[in-house]
């Protein structure tokens, strides 16, 4: 019994020493079942600026990449509400797609966008946007589509500030009221 006992803890003893890893070998494994995309269902974000909650985006998944050039990526949609300082929904924006480039601070909106001005009742409707949060700016190349009660605004390309309070549109067509003089 003895004999068996000692057998026992020296064998022990040499597995305990030849299971014994290098850490760079550790490391390199477990790189290998690190995941390279976070998913995360039925999002809700609120973003702030100076303690004023400014936007609320929900989507039903969000996709993050973790490569050399992260991003994150909504493909089941993404809904946008954008407040005013008393926490009045002033717009909604909404599309079918969309991709945010961490590094170069861009988000590209695709499929079926809408967003709704809600203090000029304005609706824009496209098939891309784009935001650089550098510039602060919001724009597309593609065909954009502007109504009010009773205006109707197309053109090839569009431009505005982020809170959309300003814009222009190239390439217009359609049927407006001219101011008088």
């Amino acid at each position: 019994m003895k004999t068996i006992l000692i057998s026992f803890i020296t064998s022990l003893c040499f597995l305990t020493i030849a299971c014994e890893n290098d850490q760079k070998e550790v490391e390199e494994l477990s790189k290998q079942f690190e995941t390279a995309v976070e998913t995360v269902k039925n999002v809700s974000i609120l973003y702030s600026e100076k303690g004023h909650v400014k936007i609320r985006l929900n989507a039903p998944e969000l996709l993050r990449y973790k490569t050399d050039k992260p991003y994150t990526e909504f493909t089941k949609g993404i809904s946008l509400d954008f407040f005013d300082d008393s926490l009045r929904i002033t717009g909604k924006l909404t599309a079918n797609y969309a991709i945010r480039q961490e590094r170069d601070q861009m988000t590209t909106l695709k499929d079926h966008i809408v967003w709704d001005n809600a203090l000029k009742n304005e609706r824009l409707e496209t098939e891309e946007l784009i935001w650089n949060e550098k510039t602060h700016k919001v724009y597309s190349d593609k065909y954009v589509k502007i109504t009010t009660d009773d205006e109707s605004i197309t053109g090839e390309g569009f431009e505005a500030n982020q809170d959309f309070s300003h814009y222009k549109i190239r390439k217009i067509t359609g049927t407006f009221r001219v101011k008088g003089q």
